[in-house]
């Protein structure tokens, strides 16, 4: 090789090295993607939308590639109804840039019917979430399957009830009592349990005001009392609200089942339960079934805020979560009093035909207790107590709620009473707890004080 030929070449060579910067050698290029390990992959499924869509899910699948290189990674998504029948799968695959993430859109191609579906989502065959999600909920059809003699069954009791010497004993709970408010524990007899026997006493924690103006009156509902028979009964305080109230402790249940160390002092000793596990008492009876007669509590204890002097019953309120939400539906439904507005979380008690195909504690219970009962004989019973069926006969303003992962109260069971009200849609308000279970939703308490406050 000449000199000049030698000396042109590396002049070459310097320019194109000054050009790339000093590239790097083939050992220590950008690693390719079959270098990437797809065992650092992360995913996740971000709540978007309350997980309530209209026609079609848009679940998004967030995806995180720590690798320096590019990926593609698969994508699952399973989707079923909440009765567990397969509907459709999603799979796609997604590319990456290394050391980015990116959110994957899933959705169907078609639209879904109205209700509720779980969807099962993976990413490279790692279980990213499975998660219950909602389509256009506010457009499921269950109608009312109320027997012929369904108004005749409630008015019936209505009657033995009215026939009943309510025979009100209070007893004042100084240690509660304040010079707001009075506190007392409350006896009242009830309907017995079936069409004919001795009257049952139910209990309650009633707060009276003292200045002698009338007052809206609150009545509050207990959930299905789980909590032992030594667990304390909280008691309310004079130094709560200024408003009339009634803490229901239905048969059997709460007061009615608590020694006297787990309550204030109240001088009635130790009490017991003689139901035993309440659902299944007398089961498959329509007049001495538990609910009949705790339906009836409900209904005996507005009759006595009805005669205390401070309450003004044109201002009636009802609450409560679970099996109270089911007694607040209750209330509202066979009162002799209007109710102004009511607030039902996560209610019990709803559209027995599709729990029975989607399970929870009714429909496990009921499946339980069934006996020699066909389905349609067991279902023909509970649709006397299906607050589905109770629900068209309330026109009042009505908060109500579903967790979505609830599998005590699913929302299906929820939400299908809500529909069935005869409550205008501008009176109505849903409240969704996407990643919730049996709870309440966060905004619950500011929308049920916002509820009181616009209509009380």
């Amino acid at each position: 090789m000449s000199k000049q030929l030698s000396i042109w070449l590396a002049v070459v060579l310097a320019v194109t090295l000054g050009a790339c910067g000093g590239c790097k050698g083939p050992s220590a290029q950008e690693p390719t993607p079959e270098e990437a390990d797809l065992s650092l992959i992360k995913s996740s499924v971000l709540v978007t939308n309350d997980w309530v869509w209209s026609g079609k899910p848009a679940i998004t699948v967030h995806i995180e590639n720590p690798n320096e290189a590019k990926v593609k990674v698969g994508v699952t998504v399973n989707i079923s109804t909440d009765m567990k029948q397969a509907v459709t799968d999603i799979l796609d695959s997604v590319e990456v840039a290394g050391k980015s993430e990116v959110d994957y859109i899933a959705t169907t191609e078609q639209n879904l019917e109205p209700g509720y579906y779980r969807a099962r989502c993976y990413v490279n065959g790692k279980t990213a979430r499975m998660f219950y999600f909602g389509i256009d909920p506010f457009q499921i059809v269950s109608p009312p399957d109320k027997q012929p003699d369904f108004e005749a069954f409630w008015q019936a009791a209505k009657d033995q009830l009215a026939a009943i010497d309510m025979n009100a004993h209070l007893i004042e709970l100084p240690s509660k009592s304040t010079d707001k408010r009075k506190v007392y524990l409350v006896e009242l007899n009830s309907v017995p349990d079936g069409l004919d026997g001795e009257p049952v006493v139910v209990r309650g924690y009633y707060c009276e005001p003292q200045d002698g103006q009338k007052h809206p009156v609150i009545m509050h509902f207990y959930g299905y009392d789980t909590q032992g028979s030594k667990a304390k009964v909280e008691c309310p305080s004079g130094n709560g609200s200024e408003h009339a109230e009634f803490y229901l402790s239905h048969r059997g249940q709460y007061i009615n089942n608590r020694p006297e160390s787990s309550r204030v002092p109240d001088g009635l000793g130790d009490l017991e339960n003689p139901y035993g596990d309440w659902f299944s008492y007398n089961f498959g009876d329509k007049n001495s079934w538990y609910y009949r007669g705790a339906f009836m509590d409900v209904v005996q204890a507005v009759r006595f805020m009805a005669t205390r002097e401070t309450s003004d019953m044109t201002r009636l309120f009802a609450e409560g979560s679970s099996q109270g939400g089911a007694l607040t539906y209750a209330c509202a439904a066979l009162s002799d009093y209007p109710c102004k507005a009511i607030a039902a979380n996560v209610a019990f008690l709803g559209d027995y035909a599709d729990a029975m195909k989607i399970g929870g504690l009714a429909a496990e219970t009921a499946k339980r207790c069934q006996g020699a009962m066909t389905d349609e004989e067991m279902l023909r019973f509970l649709s006397y107590f299906d607050t589905k069926n109770l629900t068209p006969r309330i026109s009042c303003a009505v908060l109500a709620s579903s967790g979505l992962q609830d599998d005590v109260c699913p929302p299906r069971t929820n939400t299908v009473p809500f529909n069935n009200l005869a409550t205008p849609e501008q009176d109505k308000v849903y409240l969704f707890g996407p990643e919730m279970g049996h709870s309440y939703p966060g905004k619950w308490y500011t929308e049920m004080n916002k509820l009181f406050n616009d209509r009380m």
